[in-house]
């Protein structure tokens, strides 16, 4: 089945707004069936790693869990299940993957809204634990989402990502780029008829910050890292981080 997505990741994600849109259309497009890409992409690893993202949050009893990214929901119920008496909210930047996740919603516990990383409509100091799978690396500007997890933080919150990773080489990020691109694009063909709508993986990638980068960048916006655990030979990490900002003063 042909789509009608026609943006190519590399003429578009090197800009926030360009980013933005090829973001808002292509998990639009991917919504319907992005549920089982992503199960075919990881080699049925994908739900292994999200309960490990899970399994991995700290004991409280009644937090506010915010899931950015949220796609149709599977880290935003696992949330629901660890935490019983707590409240969470999963958002996406499209509409399409918070319809699908509210079909899928019978907790009462549970809401999903849509908002924009970058743009969260929530108070300052309110949210006690934020998660995200494959997001972070999907956020328009980096430094921003960051900056704007830790406004909404509670000082101590916790912040969990799982997302790619690359290798420390360049000649390991070429070949792990070759193998995204391939493995996407074939996807992104068999389920979509389109080798682009899965294929960015790759492009995406390429402009995420390097390891080193990466968590010097979380350490400049305020977080110290708790943990981090590696996939598939560390082509897919978990981090977890510890909030140490201290509250925001009207």
């Amino acid at each position: 089945m042909k789509t009608q997505f026609n943006l190519r990741a590399k003429d578009h994600i090197l800009t926030s707004e360009g980013k933005r849109r090829f973001n808002e259309e292509h998990f639009s497009e991917s919504a319907p069936r992005y549920d089982l890409a992503t199960r075919l992409l990881s080699l049925g690893q994908d739900g292994h790693w999200k309960r490990q993202l899970a399994k991995g949050l700290p004991d409280i009893e009644s937090p506010l869990c915010l899931d950015i990214a949220c796609g149709t929901g599977d880290v935003t119920f696992l949330l629901a299940d660890k935490y019983p008496n707590g409240e969470i909210l999963g958002i996406d930047l499209t509409q399409n993957m918070i319809d699908l996740a509210n079909q899928r919603n019978t907790r009462a516990s549970v809401s999903f809204a849509r908002q924009r990383m970058c743009r969260l409509d929530l108070a300052d100091n309110s949210v006690d634990i934020i998660t995200g799978s494959y997001a972070i690396r999907n956020a328009p500007v980096l430094g921003e989402a960051l900056a704007e997890f830790q406004r909404v933080l509670k000082p101590g919150g916790y912040a969990v990502f799982l997302d790619f990773s690359k290798p420390a080489s360049k000649l390991g990020q070429k070949i792990q780029y070759g193998i995204l691109k391939f493995w996407g694009g074939l996807w992104g063909l068999v389920l979509h008829g389109n080798p682009q709508v899965h294929g960015y993986i790759s492009e995406s990638l390429r402009s995420f910050p390097e390891r080193e980068e990466l968590e010097k960048s979380f350490s400049a916006h305020g977080f110290s890292i708790e943990s981090a655990t590696s996939f598939f030979s560390g082509m897919t990490i978990l981090y977890s981080l510890k909030s140490n900002h201290q509250p925001s003063k009207k």
